[in-house]
């Protein structure tokens, strides 16, 4: 006999345990087995199970789980990314807690085998916890970006693209984190909102020039008084960055400065002198409609820089400090001032000398580094730089013509968007760990590309030679991923077997920094888009839609929900939730759908209780009784939704349709009507009932287990401890329940249906009528025809029952202090009359629809505000929608009632 109550802490490892020693992690060997696969994306090695997390493989465990037992060979391949920054940030700590030297003091080789080290003894935490969630991987093939494997391919692919031009090394922009030394992409970049000023500086024209500014204008906006300036003002939220200054732009077609345009100013402070160039980037709307041009340190700048064809001046370092190194012109006061103090040192000097003529509070964005959280530097340094451009174009023609899709469709419109505008892609890091990008240099500066040190030394006739210093962005080896982690280079047997995946399960906001680049490295080393199918999660927020954060104290940790109240429930969650962009997520939702496991739970025990098993040679499809026949028809539909939802990525009408089967139609219905049989004394009845009980519950088990892992498996081998064998030892090996159309029978679906909604009519009746759960009045049938009085008669004893009356009686006519219903197109009437205080419940009803006017006015005032609608953060507004439409159908129903009580 099962226990109570399911418990996961103590069932949860010992099944997690059985899974993966049994090896059906693995694909099946069978040639013939149709190919199903998937590649997870990588966590950080350093990372620790988050609820996006829980979500994104969750729905990954869903396809695999679901697949497999549908007979394919499934390949869910996992493994962790080596997190460059994020890897060596974290050894670095531990090495200052321990007091040990730094990386630098200790050297590159020493350093770079301390990480290893670390990697071995806590590289794993989140692979445990992956488990822990039940992923259903096969770790036997598990990988790491930085492993031997990936390390060749990345070699090979590095050199291939250098040989066809691809990759080149160039002087570009970056965004340069100060702290840690090194580039970083923009996914590493933290926009942060900060209290700032806009410092107005005059830049003084050059050979004498004057112009008239306007001052005053009419309500034309037509200039009515002008005065004369030797002088153009420009607004910077970074003072410290005039001082590379190479250029002054305006807007081509603004009038004031038209005149100016290919005039020059004199750079205060430095008295370099820099021209005024025209171009659409100024907006003449904002400020002076004069902005500074400084091509080394603004992306916006660098551009213009670059189409103006003035000169980038590096005027900072490494360290975000001043240096005349790139700009002799600087006064040497400034050389290796920290670029804060420049800013402070630039403002009182203009505020002395007269050219500071405006200081305005602004809160802007300021660009901080993720994980060291200083300023970001926009700065002009030589990098790898990969042709994106290129690449791009088989990426967009496959999206375009099909080959690989999106779920949902809408998010095509990133990934276009982004390889239609696509800048070069900077793949080289100033870091220590990750692959060490294989290239060497001469005494000269030559460089020689090679996959070994040897080939190089073989290209350059014997020179010395020294290997560049830096680390390939992590996002380079994560490109490869799907081809790399199955063997390429060699032309291995699971990549002819697995090679494109059938599905990627990701988030939307890395479509361009890793859907995108796998389809660029897919299509051009593998000729073949690298999956079929690109299904997109959403985001998980805060019951009320907030972004979840610990300094707002609304983060969900999944390990510790896992601890609470096990895997199932959290999972079943994130499937049911699964449908939005934006999941609204709470610890009551989850602790309410562990009470949908212990429903089912409860359901195993009644069915033991009445000594439901398998029986030898049974065969649904023979069933006599209707509910039985109901129940295989229920059943059979809800295959074909969970199957079609999951087949095609919807995950949240999947777990609908389970809930909906096993709570409404299983747990609420057939175990209700299938009582009375259990209880009854026909044999032959009872024995089909019992043994149909428990094929559904088997059906019910593998329908829910790719959501529901852990208690299915529990229950499928607690359940099979009785009555005739299984074929399948395990459920994570069962095979996926298909059952034929002609499951369905029409006539025990209209029977039990008008059964169903007859009970669920006089329950709503009682409810709305306030009638005390106690009284069981009479009901009436009012001039049923012949098929509805059949199945009065067959059914009378379920109506007494389920419905909570005294009697069931057929008559012409409604007996007076009645209630009419009408269900499935009979009339029925509930005598209440000396049931219920009528005019009590009038009073209450009518108090209630005023209720219910008040709060439909107040929702409709905020609604009808343009203001609101407008302001309001829109998932405000749609909770306010969702609002009135609840109150306008609790009206419509109130009245509903009170018109049925007037006729008493």
């Amino acid at each position: 006999m099962l226990e109570k109550t399911f418990d996961p802490k103590a069932a949860e490892p010992r099944l997690y345990a059985m899974w993966e020693s049994s090896g059906l992690f693995a694909p099946r060997t069978e040639g013939a087995a149709e190919a199903y696969s998937i590649v997870i994306p990588p966590p950080n090695v350093t990372g620790s199970l988050h609820i996006g997390h829980a979500l994104n493989n969750t729905l990954q465990d869903i396809l695999a789980r679901y697949h497999r037992m549908r007979g394919k060979a499934v390949l869910w391949l996992p493994g962790t990314d080596h997190a460059g920054i994020a890897t060596q940030m974290v050894v670095e700590r531990q090495l200052a807690a321990q007091g040990n030297v730094g990386r630098r003091d200790m050297g590159r080789d020493a350093f770079v085998a301390k990480v290893w080290e670390w990697k071995a003894e806590s590289g794993g935490t989140i692979v445990q916890q992956l488990r822990r969630l039940g992923a259903s991987c096969d770790w036997s093939r598990e990988r790491f970006t930085l492993d031997e494997g990936l390390n060749a391919a990345v070699r090979k692919v590095f050199v291939e693209l250098h040989r066809k031009g691809l990759i080149y090394r160039d002087k570009r922009l970056v965004n340069w984190d100060p702290q840690f030394q090194t580039a970083i992409s923009d996914l590493e970049v933290e926009q942060r909102e900060v209290d700032g000023h806009y410092w107005h500086f005059a830049y003084p024209l050059a050979d004498g020039v004057t112009y008239e500014h306007p001052i005053a204008f009419d309500e034309l906006g037509e200039a009515t008084e002008f005065e004369t300036r030797d002088y153009i003002v420009v607004a910077t939220t970074r003072p410290e960055t005039m001082l590379g200054d190479t250029g002054v732009a305006v807007h081509p077609d603004d009038a004031r400065y038209a005149g100016l345009v290919g005039k020059f100013v004199t750079l205060p402070i430095v008295g370099r002198r820099i021209p005024i160039v025209a171009d659409d980037y100024a907006d003449p709307t904002k400020g002076s409609g004069a902005v500074k041009i400084t091509p080394a340190h603004d992306f916006n700048d660098f551009g213009v820089g670059k189409r103006a064809g003035v000169q980038a001046i590096n005027v900072m370092d490494a360290f975000a400090r001043i240096t005349t190194a790139g700009a002799p012109d600087l006064p040497v006061e400034y050389d290796g001032m920290d670029r804060f103090a420049a800013r402070k040192a630039i403002v009182a000097r203009a505020e002395e000398e007269g050219w500071l003529k405006d200081i305005e509070k602004t809160k802007h964005v300021v660009p901080h580094g993720d994980r060291s959280g200083v300023v970001i530097e926009p700065w002009l340094t030589d990098q790898w730089y990969v042709d994106a451009a290129t690449l791009a174009q088989p990426a967009l023609k496959a999206v375009e013509q099909g080959d690989t899709v999106f779920e949902p469709k809408s998010y095509e419109k990133i990934y276009f968007e982004w390889l239609r505008n696509i800048e070069p892609w900077c793949i080289s890091r100033q870091l220590w760990w990750g692959h060490r990008i294989p290239a060497w240099y001469d005494a000269d500066g030559n460089i020689y590309v090679a996959e070994t040190e040897e080939e190089a030394r073989a290209q350059a006739a014997g020179k010395t030679l020294t290997q560049d210093e830096d680390v390939l962005d992590t996002w380079f080896s994560s490109a490869l991923w799907p081809f790399s982690t199955m063997g390429w280079p060699e032309d291995t047997d699971d990549l002819k077997r697995f090679y494109p995946t059938s599905d990627l399960v990701t988030a939307a906001d890395i479509i361009f920094f890793w859907v995108a680049r796998m389809m660029m490295m897919g299509l051009h080393f593998m000729d073949e888009v690298p999956f079929r199918r690109v299904i997109i999660n959403g985001l998980v927020r805060d019951e009320k839609g907030q972004k979840m954060s610990k300094s707002k104290g609304n983060v969900i940790d999944p390990l510790t929900i896992i601890d609470e109240l096990g895997a199932d429930p959290l999972r079943f969650t994130m499937a049911i939730l699964s449908g939005t962009r934006d999941i609204k997520l709470s610890k009551q939702r989850i602790e309410g759908y562990r009470n949908f496991g212990t429903k089912l739970w409860n359901a195993a025990r009644f069915s033991q209780m009445n000594d439901c098993a398998r029986a030898p040679g049974f065969d649904p499809a023979t069933v006599q009784q209707t509910i039985n026949r109901w129940v295989r028809g229920e059943l059979t539909k809800a295959e074909r939704q969970v199957s079609e939802a999951i087949e095609g990525g919807r995950f949240d009408d999947a777990a609908s349709a389970l809930y909906r089967f096993v709570w409404n139609v299983f747990c609420d219905w057939y175990l209700e009507l299938a009582k009375p049989v259990f209880q009854g004394a026909d044999d032959a009845a009872k024995a089909e009932t019992r043994a149909m009980t428990a094929w559904t519950l088997d059906q019910t088990l593998k329908l829910l287990h790719p959501v529901m892992p852990f208690i299915t498996e529990e229950l499928w081998a607690e359940l099979g401890r009785a009555g005739a064998a299984r074929d399948e030892a395990m459920l994570l090996g069962a095979a996926w329940p298909v059952l034929p159309d002609e499951s369905v029978d029409s006539d025990a679906e209209d029977e039990i249906g008008w059964l169903v909604d007859l009970v669920g009519e006089i329950r709503a009746l009682r409810g709305e009528m306030n009638v005390p759960p106690a009284a069981k009045p009479p009901l009436t049938f009012v001039q049923p025809d012949t098929t509805t009085a059949a199945r009065i008669e067959r059914h009378r004893d379920l109506i007494l029952t389920l419905a909570r009356v005294s009697e069931v009686a057929v008559s012409e006519a409604a007996p007076e202090g009645a209630v009419t219903i009408v269900s499935g197109g009979s009339a029925a009437a509930l005598s209440l009359a000396g049931v219920i205080d009528v005019t009590a419940e009038l009073a209450r009803l009518t108090k209630e629809v005023a209720a219910a006017e008040s709060d439909i006015g107040h929702v409709m005032k905020k609604l009808g505000n343009p203001n609101f609608v407008d302001r309001a953060a829109p998932e405000v507004v749609e909770e306010q929608r969702a609002k009135l439409a609840e109150a306008e159908a609790t009206k419509a129903r109130l009245q509903a009632a009170l018109g049925r009580l007037a006729g008493l």
